[in-house]
């Protein structure tokens, strides 16, 4: 690392310690929603008044929707074991992060966020501890655990609980890679249904971007995911549940096999894994998403300087077509609470990935040139996917989210009447 990387990297960590405690320490605070000025207001903010609420939720659950903030509050919870690219830091080590994710469920979708930081020694207790305190909140957002557990702890949270349970490092990642695929797919000419795709990286990232892409048509044995070890193929005696699931008949063990005539590269493991030999050897018009961040598995510059008929994107914010789950989660979830949906269905994943697709082929408005410094952005090579300060993505996302609820059939509640029609 250069004298001029590691100055910016301690201008930039003492900046974080500074607005992390100053001018009072953390990011969220908790607001009063109602009048508390008089006497009058205590008294109906609690004892006597409180007690008419807490009658009427104990004949009708639902109706803590209507007296109690549930229906526009999500917990984001950790157990501290998969913490951006720091690892297992620990659950309290993890609570600046939980506290940034409630930044951004509230600026971009304004909704209200306890962050949770559970220590449990296995999944079991985790499972255990979010179901006891489920009943406090309108949605679960699980961030930063490892896989594979993260699996395990997912679907018996969806399965035990009646209100939308979303692993955003699973799910959301899937979501944005799989809206900026079909758009790169779109300029190189080429069908979800034909392309070979190699996955490096068997995390939840990883795993759940299969399992999405296979579900809008990717073709099962035309994706490859490769770990340490090497490709996930069938027949390997090492495999967990949830790597079995995703492997592959073929005859190719390793990385470089296996981007030999591929169309398609998503990263999502470590800095520098793939070379420029390895990039050579992919099919015509590739694609590539080195999505490690902050160093990508192959850096742009690198990758250019031997593909000029390439899509790149990366997981940072200097480079064109960032990956970015901001441009999900807060409106995934608007969407899935504003319908009271029970959970996050296939559907509605599928639903977020066409409409964050769609916006991009749409004029882009002037406040987000004005915001990121550019004269223009069309949808092409450098433009496949929106900008997270986009201002539409809400009411583009959250809508399309909230329908897919109710025709799926997991919405307990109706269209919103702030809602424009669907379309």
């Amino acid at each position: 690392m250069t004298q001029e990387l590691q100055d910016a990297d301690y201008e930039i960590n003492q900046a974080a310690l500074e607005y992390h405690a100053k001018p009072k320490p953390g990011k969220l605070s908790v607001e009063l929603t109602k009048p508390t000025a008089t006497a009058r207001d205590l008294s109906l903010a609690y004892t006597p008044g409180v007690a008419e609420p807490v009658r009427k939720i104990a004949d009708d659950a639902d109706d803590a929707y209507r007296y109690t903030g549930k229906g526009n509050l999500v917990g984001v919870i950790t157990d501290g074991s998969a913490v951006l690219g720091l690892g297992n830091v620990g659950s309290l080590a993890g609570k600046p992060v939980m506290e940034g994710k409630g930044v951004l469920f509230k600026h971009f979708a304004d909704i209200d966020v306890f962050d949770i930081e559970v220590d449990a020694d296995n999944p079991q207790e985790f499972i255990e501890t979010v179901k006891r305190i489920a009943p406090t909140f309108g949605g679960i957002n699980l961030e930063d655990i490892a896989a594979p557990h993260c699996f395990e702890i997912e679907q018996a949270l969806i399965e035990q609980l009646d209100i939308p349970v979303f692993h955003d490092d699973q799910h959301g990642t899937a979501i944005i890679i799989a809206a900026g695929l079909l758009n790169a797919l779109e300029l190189q000419n080429k069908e979800l249904a034909d392309v070979t795709i190699v996955i490096l990286g068997a995390g939840a990232a990883g795993i759940a971007a299969v399992r999405l892409l296979i579900a809008m048509g990717a073709h099962r044995n035309n994706i490859l995911v490769v770990d340490r070890k090497g490709v996930i193929y069938a027949g390997r005696e090492d495999l967990n549940p949830y790597k079995f699931g995703v492997a592959a008949d073929t005859d190719k063990r390793t990385l470089a096999d296996a981007m030999n005539g591929a169309d398609v590269f998503i990263g999502v493991s470590g800095p520098d894994l793939i070379n420029q030999h390895m990039l050579a050897s992919m099919a015509a018009k590739p694609i590539v998403f080195a999505l490690s961040n902050p160093v990508p598995e192959i850096r742009p510059k690198t990758a250019f300087a031997v593909r000029d008929d390439m899509i790149m994107a990366t997981g940072r914010s200097d480079y064109p077509n960032q990956v970015n789950n901001v441009l999900g989660f807060p409106f995934i979830f608007r969407g899935a609470l504003d319908v009271r949906a029970r959970r996050i269905n296939e559907a509605m994943q599928i639903a977020a990935v066409h409409a964050l697709k769609d916006l991009t082929h749409q004029p882009t408005p002037q406040a987000v040139l004005d915001a990121y410094h550019v004269e223009a952005l069309t949808f092409g090579p450098n433009y496949i996917l929106p900008k997270p300060l986009d201002p539409r993505l809400k009411d583009a996302i959250s809508p399309a989210v909230a329908h897919a609820a109710l025709e799926s059939g997991v919405a307990r509640g109706e269209w919103p009447s702030h809602y424009p029609p669907f379309d």
